[in-house]
């Protein structure tokens, strides 16, 4: 199976909500997309990992709210501005704090690419390839292993 396979296609394109976090641009499935939503109150999580930012009331479902930012090792910034975006994989809900919400996009399959090997390894391993826009680079992070990231965490 490739790389493009382990994301979520239609045909032959795939639309991908599009965000950043710091300079990067960054793609997730809108396939893995519940909502997007403005800063909410969290709740910490004593003895969690510091890029487990707390918990979530969306509605009375507690999800677990994550800075991409810090798991990427990037600097943190005031959780105030930050966008949630909600995922659901499986049967569980997780927010992705984000810097910025940019757009939606529709991707042609064919152009989707490899990793290349100057994304740093922190955040590369989140990544399922990329996709060469006019005026920059867009980054497809793959929702397993971020999730799995956080499930081996939780263990």
């Amino acid at each position: 199976m490739s790389a493009a396979e382990n994301i979520d296609v239609s045909a032959d394109t795939l639309q991908v909500c599009e965000f950043k976090i710091g300079q990067d641009f960054f793609g997730i499935s809108v396939l893995n997309i519940q909502e997007i939503i403005k800063p909410q109150k969290i709740t910490k999580v004593p003895l969690s990992d510091n890029y487990v930012k707390g918990l979530i009331n969306l509605r009375g479902q507690i999800v677990t709210g994550l800075s991409l930012r810090t798991l990427f090792g990037l600097e943190e910034k005031s959780t105030e501005e930050n966008m949630n975006v909600i995922v659901r994989h499986e049967d569980q809900l997780i927010s992705f704090m984000v810097d910025k919400i940019c757009d939606v996009q529709d991707l042609e399959k064919q152009d989707f690419q490899q990793t290349p090997d100057t994304i740093s390894r922190k955040i590369a391993q989140y990544v399922s390839g990329v996709y060469k826009l006019e005026d920059r680079l867009l980054i497809i992070l793959d929702i397993n292993r971020l999730m799995n990231n956080n499930n081996d965490q939780q263990n």
